[in-house]
């Protein structure tokens, strides 16, 4: 049984150092997921995205708990920055505060972008929703890539340029064609869900980092489930309506990654 153990622990180590090298499986990942949407064809929007479940007002704020839950994003967002700010240059995370510094701005902006949306939600205010959640997932993205593949600043504004374009093509296909084709800004929605826990375990990455990205990426899966589920929550809970709890969910995920950014940068000291 030690030796079916240790041979199969060789195999897997054998692969991670040969596809870490090589590239081949992000790209190849990359490469499937860009075929098949091609292939799909596009993707709509949803039928009534516009019409939340939570319409209550409060203090004359109108669809008050859509709006009001975004502020966990800026004070996510603005601690998050202030710790990439004040990382000592020549730190063991430099080749990640690039990522971790759009990652952390992006946050920032959704709090703007989605509360300016929520308040009369349309398609024009959505692309300042989408955006910004668009650029967060191309920065974390891209510091885990540059960590673990070593790649340079240049993947940052790589994915930050396939993020904004996104969101520009959803936005010139809804304005001038007859539907909204929503399948880059899903890709780069998406990328990170894949991408991060094939690269970190390429890598081998410290178990405390990937068990941070694990939760981080379960509470973006329950937030993007209840999303879907926006109504039905309301209708049984009564307080948060679905797309509250999905934006509650996401400041988790980003206060999850936060902590463990300071967790590194004081380990680091």
């Amino acid at each position: 049984m030690n030796i079916q153990s240790g041979a199969t622990e060789g195999f897997w180590s054998h692969l991670r150092a040969n596809t870490g090298k090589r590239h081949v499986l992000p790209w190849l990942i990359i490469v499937l997921a860009v075929l098949a949407l091609w292939y799909h064809g596009p993707i709509a929007q949803l039928d009534l995205y516009h019409y939340f479940a939570d319409h209550r007002d409060w203090l004359g704020i109108p669809n008050a708990a859509d709006v009001l839950s975004n502020l966990g994003f800026a004070v996510v967002g603005l601690y998050g920055l202030a710790l990439v700010l004040h990382t000592r240059p020549g730190s063991a995370l430099d080749a990640a505060r690039p990522g971790y510094g759009l990652f952390f701005f992006a946050l920032v902006l959704t709090a703007f972008g989605s509360s300016w949306y929520h308040l009369l939600p349309d398609n024009a205010r959505l692309v300042w929703d989408r955006l910004p959640i668009a650029l967060a997932c191309a920065g974390i993205l891209s510091a885990v890539w540059s960590e673990t593949l070593g790649d340079g600043r240049w993947v940052t504004v790589l994915w930050a340029l396939v993020g904004v374009l996104g969101v520009g093509w959803w936005w010139y296909t809804d304005t001038h064609q007859a539907v909204g084709d929503l399948r880059p800004y899903l890709f780069v929605q998406f990328m990170p869900l894949l991408l991060i826990p094939l690269l970190q375990w390429q890598h081998e990455s410290p178990r405390a980092d990937r068990l941070a990205f694990a939760a981080a990426i379960g509470c973006y899966v329950l937030a993007k489930a209840a999303e879907l589920s926006d109504r039905e929550i309301f209708t049984f809970w009564g307080l948060l309506s679905g797309h509250t709890l999905k934006h509650l969910l996401s400041v988790l995920a980003g206060l999850v990654l936060m902590l463990n950014y300071a967790r590194r940068k004081k380990a680091d000291h």
